[in-house]
């Protein structure tokens, strides 16, 4: 099954899709890992992506199709996989379809998580991150064992991304209703759009989500 997860930053797409991933033994493709680990190796497209989600602005449709051309077509991928991050916007949904048919494949389903801006604001401003792994943490929901430090790397403190300031993220939902909220349209027009709540427990989340998806 190809999936992707649709809603606006830090409604639990990164928690939800790694979890689907896992359980199903598909790929989890997560465009802000990728660019994560340019901006970590300072490579041209690293710096940009800094600069860009610093300011909680989008990168440009142009690298997101490269990358995500590149990582759905590794071997990890080819039973299925589920997409975080992408696409963000309505050209780059009609790349990812360009790039499926090539290959003889289709989307199964946009699975589309919702959650009051409030409670956004105030799960992204909790949200922490291991600068080792980038194992991704939430002070609230999804804390690590000992309140501070990654579980997989005891002795490095977690750290909070820039563009998880309260600042930038009210930015960041602004963006998200300007350009990608047009997709929940695309996908809906197409029949392949799975509506479901993002409050609630993660198992709790997770059953409907699955449930949407019938599995």
């Amino acid at each position: 099954m190809r999936v992707v997860l649709l809603g606006p930053p830090g409604v639990g797409k990164g928690t939800q899709g790694r979890r689907l991933a896992l359980e199903h033994g598909w790929a989890l493709i997560s465009t802000g890992e990728m660019l994560r680990e340019a901006v970590a190796q300072k490579t041209p497209l690293g710096t940009e992506a800094q600069r860009l989600m610093d300011a909680g602005q989008l990168v440009g449709d142009h690298v997101m199709i490269a990358l995500v051309e590149d990582r759905s077509g590794r071997p990890d991928a080819a039973a299925g996989f589920v997409m975080d991050g992408y696409p963000r916007t309505v050209p780059q949904a009609i790349a990812l379809e360009g790039i499926l048919k090539q290959r003889g494949q289709t989307l199964d389903a946009a699975v589309s998580l919702a959650a009051p801006e409030d409670e956004l604001v105030r799960r992204m401003s909790a949200r922490r991150e291991c600068p080792i792994c980038k194992r991704a943490y939430n002070l609230v929901s999804w804390p690590p064992k000992d309140g501070r430090h990654c579980d997989d790397h005891p002795g490095v403190e977690l750290i909070r991304r820039a563009d998880d300031a309260p600042e930038t993220v009210l930015r960041r939902l602004e963006v998200y209703a300007r350009e990608t909220a047009p997709l929940l349209e695309f996908y809906r027009g197409q029949c392949r759009l799975r509506e479901v709540p993002g409050l609630g427990t993660v198992d709790e989340v997770y059953r409907s989500m699955t449930g949407a998806l019938g599995l």
